[in-house]
């Protein structure tokens, strides 16, 4: 790997003392539902379910050294120096310090969760230089306050409705999600979306009271392993962040799910990413995908792809 190395909070000049710890973390392509929910006291979440893409990822290794500070290679990842120095405070290792590097190739800007996967992937790497596994709920919640706003990848692959502001998972859904493919593009000509200056969705209530409906939805589809009702669900989260977050030829994409007759939409509610999504366990699947590949090609979408997500349910097997 070429780059600088930037240092936080001071340069150092690692000296290395132990084993290096690795991590990684996944992708993701958008989300299946993002709206407000409420929890079991009525209060409201800003919440999210995770299309997770495991076939993309970033990986991370941390070299353990005998003072404070963490260098970072390359530079630009600050986010994921953040969560390294976090991490050492929670593992109460804080007057020790390293050289984290991070590695990997998910484009920035599109809704692949690219800031995500390096954070969740150096929680990891220092939390392994220490031979220490944390719990998903302890990765999500350190990943919040390095980077404000997190995916829920660290929970790997149990689908879980997510407070991407707050760290916490406002409902287990109890099983992962049914075996789906996604054909993905990316609309508005390709250019990445600035998530930076986003500003959060305000909704209304006629889309709160709809969220709920969606979360009914996810849970049921979810129970069931019914990927139709769960792409039913992602294709109204997504015409409703059509709103907030316009997509070129969203509906063309629509069209094209429809006319395959694809179990859904889904989309990137804070990138340009577009998916239709297949059972994977239906007849005429590579013939399906093809076709829809061609068609959103012919459209003009661009980086258009084919992903399995859980090709034949439950654990991914790729």
């Amino acid at each position: 790997m070429t780059g600088l190395a930037k240092s936080y909070p001071d340069p150092i000049q690692p000296n290395v003392v132990q084993h290096d710890g690795k991590g990684r973390a996944c992708a993701h392509h958008g989300e299946l539902i993002q709206g407000v929910f409420q929890d079991e006291t009525g209060r409201l979440h800003r919440g999210l379910v995770t299309l997770p893409l495991r076939n993309m990822g970033s990986h991370a290794i941390f070299q353990r050294a005998d003072r404070q500070g963490v260098s970072v290679v390359p530079p630009e990842k600050t986010k994921a120096a953040k969560a390294a120095l976090l991490t050492l405070r929670h593992l109460d290792r804080q007057n020790q310090g390293g050289l984290l590097t991070v590695e990997g190739t998910i484009p920035v800007g599109h809704g692949y969760g690219s800031s995500t996967a390096d954070v969740v992937a150096s929680i990891r790497a220092v939390a392994d230089a220490f031979t220490t596994m944390l719990r998903p709920s302890v990765v999500s919640r350190l990943a919040v306050e390095a980077e404000i706003a997190s995916d829920a990848i660290a929970y790997e692959d149990q689908a879980v409705l997510f407070a991407q502001r707050e760290g916490t998972v406002i409902e287990h859904f109890g099983d992962a999600l049914p075996p789906l493919w996604v054909i993905g593009f990316k609309a508005n000509g390709g250019q990445p979306v600035d998530t930076l200056v986003l500003p959060p969705a305000r909704y209304s209530g006629e889309e709160i009271q709809t969220f709920a409906m969606l979360r009914g939805l996810a849970a049921r589809a979810i129970r069931h392993q019914d990927p139709y009702l769960l792409g039913q669900a992602a294709s109204l989260s997504a015409k409703i962040s059509q709103r907030h977050l316009a997509k070129d030829q969203f509906e063309t994409a629509i069209g094209i799910a429809n006319a395959y007759r694809a179990c859904g939409v889904q989309v990137a509610h804070s990138g340009s990413l577009i998916g239709i999504l297949l059972d994977a366990t239906a007849y005429g699947l590579a013939d399906a995908s093809r076709n829809i590949a061609e068609a959103a090609v012919a459209v003009g979408f661009r980086d258009v792809s084919v992903q399995p997500i859980y090709p034949r349910g439950g654990a991914d097997e790729h």
